[in-house]
């Protein structure tokens, strides 16, 4: 069916005013900033927006338009909003979690190389006294009696 120039005038209108307010961020409970919410908002079947239908520029223009402010950091979605910081989010725990992982194999590699230090240096000492009592030649003095230390 066949409509009217002025018909088509209203709902390009209508399309206009509806993909002003989803840009602006006004987009309803549970649905998206996309085309089907476009159409949706817009009372226009969604497959006018797709190939050579009536209103394919007018999904060019919006998807323009969305992608203009993406790039410029603003997501008029608050739920694809809240995706990207909660992936960016993601991203900086797991690289934390990458770092303290890093960092825990690190001490755990120097706990280790410390007790086996500590055991060397400790079985060194042991044979180095057994070698001193072995070797021991030197006599001890009797202890100096008290009358002996006034003279």
């Amino acid at each position: 069916m066949r409509i009217s120039a002025a018909q088509r005038t209203k709902n390009e209108n209508r399309i206009r005013a509806a993909m002003d307010r989803l840009l602006r961020g006004e987009i309803p409970p549970g649905k998206k900033c996309d085309i089907k919410t476009l159409a949706s908002e817009a009372a226009v079947d969604r497959t006018a927006f797709y190939g050579t239908r009536p209103y394919a520029h007018l999904r060019l223009e919006f998807e323009r338009r969305l992608q203009t402010l993406q790039d410029a950091g603003e997501i008029p979605d608050r739920r694809e909003a809240q995706i990207v910081r909660l992936k960016a989010e993601n991203n900086r725990l797991k690289e934390q979690l990458d770092q303290s992982v890093r960092r825990n194999n690190e001490l755990s590699e120097f706990r280790t190389q410390a007790l086996a230090r500590l055991a060397a240096q400790h079985e060194e000492i042991v044979q180095l006294r057994e070698a001193a009592d072995r070797a021991n030649r030197v006599s001890r003095l009797p202890t100096p009696r008290t009358s002996d230390r006034n003279l």
